[in-house]
């Protein structure tokens, strides 16, 4: 393979003003980070891209580890030639030679030094032609063509660009601070963590585990989502919140129709104490708007009275079959489908309440000890922090 370099290019950090080395340098570390095996890379940052030396590295595999980082609008692979029209004809042969699978070309030539001696239009005739008279199978499409050569002249040497790689787009992971994310182990919510990190959310995640009526299997489904969501450029912590007796008293002591409705308050109250804990400033669940009882916007106003927090809800508007096309895509769908249960599934209610009251929620909590269960709850917390496979406990003192 002829290309020495791939050029990461931005999409929305170009538009971030004062603030845009932030972002680049936060993702300079995240790609650094993501391309560990690969030791022969070179990675050098610009004003307005990243530069990475290849150093006979496989270009197509060093671009896919790319391709899931967030931050990155496009890859491209090219070769450097000195400023002068013969060495850029040789390059540009020297590409289109190279992808034979291309059978229309287009030359699309910018130049940035204004004292070369050719304008950018002479350039793409130029160049055009001595790919044609070399290659006669390579005919020309200026609208649709199957490689597309892009030749930038700079103040110092001539980048061509080749074979091109589509990036993940939105911002680098960790420029819009943290969120806790409510991962059930169902289908929605890691599309909804996907989606946070795409707005440059870091995230930590919290998972409410029922033993013995939810087994270890359903906890590692739950491990597994969160590892494909870490590949996306963050470092995931999951919080293990033992919810059996919270549950439990929810089930023996409030009414049938408001079991869900008292279940979720309960979980936000949990959720917003780790998030103190945390660093966290916003909750994040998988809900969308209408898809089940739970998740009616009497529900969702019911619900979030028991929290200051900000709730964020990414899927809000978004259809099933939407949210399906995305866990498919990001390689999250087969691990949810497991046949698992979790907690909300094994207590759902015969008839839970659509449309439930803050003041028929407040009026039967008060037949709960809350603050009891909420205590318990953090007390028995488990925190795997899935960069190293580390477990610990969180200090009971510092959730309260």
């Amino acid at each position: 393979m002829i290309y020495e370099f791939l050029i990461l290019r931005f999409g929305e950090i170009s538009l971030k003003g004062k603030n845009k080395k932030k972002f680049i340098v936060k993702l300079e570390t995240t790609i650094r980070k993501s391309l560990k095996k690969f030791p022969n890379l070179f990675v050098k940052r610009h004003y307005d891209d990243i530069e990475i030396t290849l150093h006979g590295e496989d270009v197509d595999a060093v671009a896919q580890q790319l391709q899931s980082i967030f931050g990155i609008h496009s890859i491209r692979a090219a070769i450097k030639v000195e400023n002068n029209l013969d060495d850029i004809k040789q390059g540009v042969l020297q590409i289109a030679q190279s992808e034979v699978y291309a059978q229309t070309f287009k030359i699309s030539a910018r130049r940035k030094n204004k004292n070369f001696e050719y304008p950018s239009n002479v350039l793409n005739q130029e160049l055009g032609g001595h790919i044609l008279k070399n290659m006669e199978a390579l005919k020309v499409d200026v609208h649709h063509p199957d490689l597309n050569i892009r030749v930038e002249v700079g103040e110092h040497d001539t980048r061509l660009y080749g074979r091109e790689y589509p990036g993940a787009g939105g911002l680098p992971v960790g420029t819009s601070g943290k969120v806790m994310l409510m991962l059930s182990g169902g289908i929605d919510s890691p599309v909804a963590g996907y989606l946070l990190q795409k707005r440059g959310a870091d995230i930590e995640a919290i998972h409410f585990h029922s033993p013995p009526y939810t087994n270890d299997r359903a906890k590692q489904k739950v491990v597994d989502l969160a590892e494909k969501l870490q590949r996306f450029g963050g470092h995931i912590k999951l919080h293990i919140v033992p919810f059996t007796n919270a549950q439990v008293a929810i089930k023996d002591s409030m009414p049938d129709n408001y079991r869900m409705t008292i279940m979720r308050r309960m979980m936000l109250r949990i959720a917003e104490k780790l998030a103190k804990k945390n660093g966290a400033l916003a909750i994040a669940t998988g809900e969308s708007l209408g898809q089940v009882a739970s998740q009616t916007l009497e529900s969702m106003h019911t619900i979030n009275e028991v929290t200051n927090y900000p709730v964020l809800r990414p899927l809000v508007s978004m259809d099933k079959i939407d949210i399906m096309a995305i866990a498919q895509k990001i390689d999250t769908y087969d691990i949810s489908i497991r046949p698992y249960e979790d907690c909300c599934t094994i207590f759902l209610p015969t008839a839970p309440k659509t449309k439930p009251k803050r003041e028929h929620a407040n009026k039967f909590e008060q037949y709960l000890p809350i603050d009891e269960l909420i205590n318990e709850a953090l007390e028995g917390v488990q925190t795997i922090d899935l960069l190293t496979k580390s477990q610990e406990s969180d200090d009971l003192d510092d959730l309260l």
